[in-house]
């Protein structure tokens, strides 16, 4: 007889073992993750690398073989079990006939529901700073800033776009003699990366300036090349921000932490050079040919997993 198989995986932080015969299947995987913590197969999906990708149940082959799988990293993307519980008992006292004993109580003031889940759906899923440069709260602070904008939001409510990563760049690995890249926009925006930082790392750059670059990528999510249409569009994007900015020339408060006086931004006409896989803002560079390596992104679907799993949460909050 064969000697049993060892799987490993991580869910939610935490990584779990099991051991299996040797002609056992992801379905049994599956079986046995909800015996033993209580996640129902419904709520399971499986984001495995490399190259297999999410594997959602029932599974495009329930028989792959967990041999084959030994070797991969495997990430349960699923529900806590207190999680899954909190959600049956609200829909269960949502289906409960009223009370005719029930207090009459005055009604809440107006929501826009509707705007409330636009809001939670048309957004940026995930933010991340990057934890190995300097001050990485501060640059979530910054992030967080142009999430929660409100021209930003009113845009991003309009085209429909949703952003899974929202991240900061390293400066040292988009800067060449030639030119500085300003933002990057991968797969129609899967990850939307902006360069936060001043080069020398002792500030932050110009929060208009930012923003500005933003509403370049937003527009890379409908066209890819800069072609007219995206011209277009961008131009409506920066339009859009303005007019719906209740600010209403400024927030001096916290752009007193984030301005940097010697970096004045740069002429929208000289920032952009090209894109690749949804486009790239760059700063000096003029033959639209030169693509950013992949290798200076963060690992896409470790980001993505994340952009799942807070897209989730957002969404339920806002049905709350």
């Amino acid at each position: 007889m064969a000697d049993n198989i060892t799987l490993s995986f991580s869910h939610h932080g935490t990584s779990h073992t099991f051991d299996f015969p040797p002609s056992a299947t992801i379905s049994d995987l599956a079986s046995r993750i909800y015996t033993t913590l209580s996640i129902p197969q419904a709520h399971q999906k499986f984001l495995i690398t490399p190259k297999l990708g999410i594997l959602k149940y029932p599974f495009p082959n329930p028989t792959l073989p967990l041999s084959s799988l030994l070797s991969k990293k495997i990430l349960l993307l699923a529900p806590l079990p207190s999680e899954l519980s909190s959600l049956s008992t609200a829909s269960a006292q949502k289906s409960k006939p009223p009370n005719p004993r029930t207090p009459t109580v005055k009604p809440a003031p107006y929501r826009d529901w509707k705007k409330t889940q636009d809001e939670a759906t048309y957004t940026f899923s995930t933010l991340l700073p990057l934890p190995y440069l300097p001050n990485p709260q501060k640059s979530l602070r910054f992030l967080e800033r142009l999430r929660n904008d409100a021209g930003i939001k009113a845009s991003m409510r309009k085209h429909r776009f949703s952003v899974g990563v929202l991240t900061e760049m390293n400066p040292a690995e988009h800067t060449t003699h030639e030119s500085r890249t300003l933002g990057l926009n991968r797969n129609r925006g899967e990850i939307i990366e902006l360069r936060l930082r001043t080069d020398a790392y002792d500030g932050y750059r110009d929060y208009n300036t930012i923003r500005k670059t933003l509403c370049h990528e937003l527009a890379h999510n409908a066209f890819g090349e800069h072609d007219r249409d995206f011209w277009d569009l961008t131009k409506a994007i920066e339009k859009e921000v303005e007019e719906n900015d209740w600010r209403a020339g400024g927030h001096a408060l916290t752009d007193q932490e984030f301005y940097n006086p010697e970096d004045q931004g740069v002429d929208g006409e000289h920032m952009d050079g090209g894109g690749w896989t949804g486009g790239e803002f760059v700063l000096g560079e003029n033959n639209g040919s030169v693509p950013a390596s992949a290798k200076h992104g963060l690992g896409r679907r470790e980001l993505m997993a994340q952009a799942a799993e807070e897209r989730m949460k957002r969404q339920r909050d806002a049905s709350k």
